[in-house]
């Protein structure tokens, strides 16, 4: 049998993917899940929550996917004192030209890291809403495009801790993805207590793509195929979740569509030619999790509310 085209080049992408995973494979021990599903969220041009206790890597995860993709990079700690112009940019008043000039601020880069994103006050988590839904941003009336490929990686401590300000759902909502990195296993432990420091290591990453590259996978994931049966699927589990009583509110069809693009770069990045229903199985947790809360009768963890969808909702 021919191989076609596109076969080819869904096979020469798996490798390229693979070689990014291994490089990041190489700074984060033990946590190549979390890479695949930060990678899936990426390539389908969506933004990314990461929410698990400090110290864990969510800073490190971030630097080495800017590192191993090529692009431009910024880390902006998030405060109670931080203001909407410390992210997006101010315009300053020059003297020698009696015109104001515009300072562009950190966000105006290929990869932001929001660290810590609930320290800071609402308004300013606010500033970073029509970034991530538009890819530009509006300073004083003038629109101003961003940086292709835009992506936002933001880092959040449990909302228990000591001077956080819970994001809102509409903010919430513009995260495709929201993961944990968790504890590494104990091999991965002591491979990181007898290693080098993480932060040395991060000098030493090579890009593996160029960012023009990466603008074509993410391209191809668009393109990758999703039959009518898989679509049937996705619906069917859409509407378990809003018919069900055991969910506060059912899945928009955001949370269908995040779904759905999330699943055609999972299937890409296995090196299938359409979407499986393993591929929406497994992107399922990182999607839902904080777009769907059971009731007291069913556990709220991300995990047990996909494994739930996944049991009570049949593949056509």
């Amino acid at each position: 049998m021919n191989t076609s085209p596109q076969e080819l080049l869904i096979t020469h992408t798996y490798k390229e993917i693979d070689a990014i995973i291994t490089a990041a494979n190489r700074v984060i021990l033990g946590k190549e899940r979390a890479i695949r599903l930060a990678l899936a969220c990426l390539f389908a041009r969506g933004h990314l929550l990461i929410e698990d206790l400090p110290g864990v890597g969510k800073t490190t995860l971030s630097h080495v996917l800017a590192s191993t993709l090529g692009l431009g990079f910024q880390r902006i700690q998030f405060t109670s004192d931080l203001l909407p112009a410390d992210i997006l940019g101010v315009s300053i008043y020059n003297r020698e030209t009696s015109a104001f000039s515009f300072h562009p601020g950190p966000v105006f880069t290929q990869v932001i890291l929001a660290d810590e994103i609930n320290r800071a006050t609402p308004r300013t988590q606010s500033a970073l809403l029509e970034a991530m839904e538009e890819q530009q941003v509006t300073i004083e009336g003038e629109t101003r495009p961003l940086p292709e490929p835009f992506f936002v990686i933001a880092t959040q401590n449990p909302s228990h801790h000591v001077g956080t300000f819970p994001l809102p759902e509409s903010q919430l909502d513009r995260f495709m993805m929201r993961i944990e990195l968790g504890y590494p296993d104990t091999g991965a432990e002591r491979e990181l207590l007898m290693g080098s420091d993480r932060r040395e290591l991060l000098k030493h990453i090579k890009p593996v793509i160029k960012p023009e590259r990466l603008i074509e996978i993410q391209y191809l994931a668009g393109k990758i195929h999703a039959s009518s049966a898989i679509l049937d699927y996705l619906q069917d589990l859409l509407e378990f979740s809003r018919k069900s009583n055991e969910f506060q509110n059912g899945l928009s069809p955001r949370a269908g569509l995040a779904i759905l693009h999330a699943a055609k770069s999972w299937a890409l990045m296995e090196g299938h030619a359409e979407v499986l229903p393993e591929d929406i199985q497994a992107i399922l947790p990182g999607v839902i999790g904080h777009r769907l809360h059971g009731l007291e009768n069913l556990n709220t963890s991300s995990g047990d509310l996909a494994n739930h969808l996944i049991r009570q909702v049949p593949i056509p």
